[in-house]
Formats: C-alpha cells, structure tokens, sequence
C-alpha cells in the first residue's frame, strides 16, 4: 500500500466540513456502515478523507473531545477496545504510524493500473478479504476512482458487498454514481464532496506555494474547484505558462467560428499533440462556455471574472441551446478520450461542432 505517506488527519481536508462532520458522527456513534462511497469531482478531497477515516478507525487516542475521557468502544460490531478519549487522530500510536507510512497490512489501496481496475486486482482483494484483519481494529479498503473498474471487476466486487466481511469497511471514490453498477451504488451509503470554493484555493496558493494574488485568482478559476489540479498547474509547468495557454485556448475558441477548416484542425492537431495538459485544457474550454450561459442570467457569477467583458460580448452572441450544447460536445470528447478512442479524431470532431453558431 502507498500514495498515504503525505495525508494525515480530518484537520488536513480543506473545504469539506460537511462529509467531515458527517464521518465524525459515524465514528462517535459506532454506525460506520460496511460500504461507502465518496462522490465527487477529482482532487477535492476524498481519498485524504477516507484515509483520514482509516486512521481515525484505529487510532488508540482517537475521539471526541465531548465524550467521556474513557470509553468502551465497538468497531464495527464485533470488537471490542478500551481507549482513552482525546480529541482528534493522535498520527504517533502505532496504528497512526503504520498508516501514516503506508506499511500497516489492513489499510488496503486499490487503484487503477493505467485506466481501469481489472478483474484480477478485485479478485486478489476478496481473496485477501477472507482473513481476519491483522492487527486494525477495524479494516479499511479504499477502491480510489473505482469508476475505472470494467465489468467483470465491478460484478466481482459486488459479490463482496453482498456479503461483507466482518470486521471490514469498503470506502469508494468516484466521480459520478452514473459511471458505476446501480446495484453497487445502491449498496454503499453515498457521501458528497463539493468542488472547493475557488477562495479557498487561492489563499493555499497564496499562503503555501507562494503564488501571486493576481495569478492565484487565475489558477483558482482554471481549477475549477480542485486543488491537486490547482497544485499540478503549478508543479509541472511555471505559472505563466499556464496562464498565456488559458489565454491562447479562450482566443482561439472565440474565433472557432471565423477560423478556416484548416486552422480548426491545426488547432485540434496542437491539442492532441499536448495529452498531458489536454484534460485540465479541455476543463478550461467548458468553464468559457459554461460563463456564457451563467452571464445570461447572473453575471456576477460567471468563473472567469477577469474576462467580463469577453463573456459578456460572446455571450450575447449565442442562444442557451447552443451553449449547452457545446458543452455537452465536450463532455462527450471527454468521455470518449477515457475511453480510449482515436484522439485526434476526437478532437477533430469537437472543434468542428464548437465552431458552429
């Protein structure tokens, strides 16, 4: 298990007090049901939450500083454990430890290998899943993006929420229950994490990356709610980079409709060409067109604030139908890179429907 060493806590989930507040009650009141399943947009949260979870589940200190300084508590119905109570996870008793440094054998992490989690990872999960924990209070295992199961995965999975292990709780990240078996969602009690509030992400990169005001607002806007994408824009490429490649995209988007049909596919081909930046540029052309539909009816609430007076020019060019559906192109171009179809086809597709009016 790894990918943990850097998550430590509830106190370190910025902007999701909600579903933190939530778990917190779960846990004081012995009730953590044996699936879970976080929703939500990528980078908000959920994985370093249901870490927190993992930890908070077998801490040896863990409480709540309203409960009595000790307590007899029931992990998940079956064990029984003397704590002293303090408030929050203690991240230095042995459990803590093991977690923190991704070495304890009952906190579990599956992930994709490349774009999917195949039948053979889920299968080695159940067959893990037939002994008794180690050591853990209570067993977590956390299936990360688990809309990237294919079939055969996911109707093994199911076999196991079916009939759960003692001891065990499953906690599921995924972006949309659409993207998942319905009898899988209707097994796991749903969880939902909210974009973060683009203020939030612009103190953190004005507070801890050293970030500008002036370009934190930028990123926060392009971000979209995410903070490892707001982070990632300013890890793997310098800051200015990404904004002078927002300002080229939104230019070349607005003159998609009085471009030839050579320069449109010149500007697919530049996109194609760019995968590791494709899907945060791609993001970046759905909150353009996203402005423009916002702008009909609450300006102030448009993203790119920086632009108002571009939304507003365009905006009054185009009918809601039409806006909406260039978005909905693009959610398709999305859903269909995932799906690892012909990418500069794709692209191709997608700018010649953006340019019509």
């Amino acid at each position: 298990m790894t990918g943990f060493q850097s998550m430590f806590g509830f106190e370190s989930i910025l902007g999701q007090e909600k579903p933190i507040r939530l778990l917190k009650t779960l846990l004081r009141n012995e009730t953590i049901p044996h699936a879970l399943l976080f929703l939500g947009i990528e980078g908000v949260g959920k994985k370093t939450t249901a870490m927190a979870t993992a930890m908070a589940s077998n801490c040896i200190d863990y409480g709540d500083e309203n409960l009595p300084k000790e307590k007899i508590i029931r992990a998940n119905r079956s064990t029984i454990q003397k704590i002293t109570t303090k408030s929050g996870i203690c991240g230095c008793c042995k459990s803590c430890s093991k977690i923190k440094s991704g070495n304890h054998p009952d906190i579990i992490l599956v992930e994709p290998t490349g774009n999917f989690i195949r039948i053979d990872q889920i299968r080695n999960l159940c067959n893990t899943l037939t002994m008794k924990p180690y050591e853990a209070r209570l067993r977590v295992v956390i299936i990360s993006d688990a809309q990237a199961m294919n079939p055969a995965a996911g109707n093994a999975l199911l076999k196991m929420l079916e009939e759960p292990p003692d001891r065990t709780v499953l906690i599921l990240t995924a972006v949309h229950t659409s993207d998942l078996l319905p009898t899988i969602v209707s097994r796991c009690q749903h969880i939902r994490f909210s974009p973060i509030p683009h203020n939030h992400i612009e103190a953190l990169l004005v507070e801890k990356q050293g970030t500008s005001h002036d370009d934190a607002k930028i990123i926060a806007t392009m971000a979209n709610g995410s903070i490892s994408k707001a982070l990632s824009m300013i890890s793997h490429m310098s800051k200015i980079n990404w904004i002078k490649r927002r300002a080229w995209l939104l230019n070349s988007v607005e003159s998609l409709s009085i471009m030839s049909i050579p320069l449109r596919l010149a500007f697919a081909e530049n996109l194609s060409k760019n995968k590791g930046v494709l899907a945060d540029s791609l993001e970046v052309m759905k909150s353009w067109f996203r402005d423009l539909v916002i702008c009909k009816f609450d300006p102030a609430q448009i993203m790119n604030k920086d632009l108002r007076e571009k939304v507003q020019r365009n905006s009054n060019k185009m009918s809601v139908a039409s806006l909406l559906s260039k978005i909905d192109d693009i959610h398709l171009a999305q859903k269909n890179i995932q799906a690892n179809t012909n990418l500069r086809l794709t692209l191709e597709v997608l700018i010649m429907r953006l340019a019509k009016v």
